[in-house]
């Protein structure tokens, strides 16, 4: 068995057995997560992740190891990074819904999975279009130069609306939804017709929101793993940080507004990391580089926020 295998097979059994954990000890159906339990959580998933960089880093010892880890604790950080920035959109449509907290954790589960799926095929199709045409490298850097300077000056009152989103009106338009109390349920069995409910909806919403935050992340993790070889360091980052994301949702959603300038410290990442995709034929920087921006960046904007508050930004918007 060649050490590519092993690193899947490891990578597989891992989330199986973390999920199964995760639910069968962490979660309880119909229960409300507290801020103790969210830690303990968000521990759990990050321990895996930085263990699993080890795991890279000393499996391959003899090769590569060093920077395979350091790619992929990078484009782990970075996904992270961007997770955070999600929850604000999250905490929103769960608000907009009127979901209860009880039903917080499954929901976020199961859209979070579905998202996965969503990232699994646009990691395939970028690592398939990277290999065949090198030059879309550039493509990929100029969106994200865009993306990072028209997120950095965006407009506060620019706030995410569930009514006018694409993702809700494709479901009013193309799924039959009730808007009945769910009571915990999915689908509701009306005239022999099946509805979907607002947890359904939810979940749907969820994972097809993600398709426009992979937009950002999936061309900006290959900015740190450029090698559509290393596809095993794109898929794990990712994951890792996805599913990381359901705790994260509960530690940080109390504190979501307070992250006021977060929005500029990724906008900052993703323009330093667009630019190293344009000039990367004339300057090549190491992995290093972009994990020092990227930690830098985010933590100077999270300082930044807990001392300064925008004027006119509500103090609670959390749900």
């Amino acid at each position: 068995m060649d050490k590519t295998t092993l690193i899947y097979l490891v990578f597989s059994a891992v989330i199986i057995i973390a999920l199964i954990f995760d639910l069968g000890l962490l979660s309880k159906k119909n229960q409300v997560v507290k801020l103790k339990a969210a830690i303990i959580q968000t521990g759990f998933w990050v321990f895996l992740s930085v263990a699993f960089c080890g795991f890279i880093w000393f499996e391959n010892e003899g090769g590569n190891g060093k920077a395979d880890a350091i790619s992929y604790i990078s484009a782990y950080l970075l996904e992270w990074s961007l997770s955070i920035d999600n929850i604000f959109v999250f905490i929103i449509i769960f608000s907009f819904f009127k979901v209860k907290e009880i039903n917080y954790s499954r929901v976020l589960l199961l859209g979070i999975l579905m998202a996965i799926v969503f990232r699994i095929l646009f990691i395939a199709a970028g690592t398939t279009l990277v290999a065949r045409f090198e030059w879309i490298m550039y493509i990929f850097g100029a969106f994200l130069v865009y993306t990072g300077i028209k997120l950095f000056v965006q407009s506060d009152e620019a706030e995410f609306d569930p009514s006018e989103n694409w993702a809700y009106r494709f479901m009013k338009k193309f799924m039959r939804t009730t808007d009945e109390e769910p009571d915990g349920r999915f689908i509701i069995m009306k005239n022999n017709k099946a509805y979907f409910t607002k947890l359904a909806m939810v979940v749907v919403m969820l994972g097809l929101i993600d398709i426009v935050f992979a937009v950002d992340s999936i061309p900006a993790v290959f900015s740190i793993i450029p090698d559509p070889s290393k596809k095993l360091l794109i898929y794990s980052s990712n994951i890792f940080a996805v599913l990381g994301l359901r705790s994260l949702f509960f530690l940080l959603r109390g504190a979501a507004t307070k992250f006021d300038y977060l929005q500029q410290g990724i906008a900052v990442v993703l323009f330093f990391i667009g630019a190293k995709m344009l000039l990367a034929e004339w300057i090549h920087l190491p992995v290093w580089v972009s994990l020092l921006v990227i930690v830098l960046c985010i933590s100077a904007s999270i300082l930044y926020s807990s001392y300064h508050t925008r004027k006119g930004v509500p103090k609670n918007k959390a749900v």
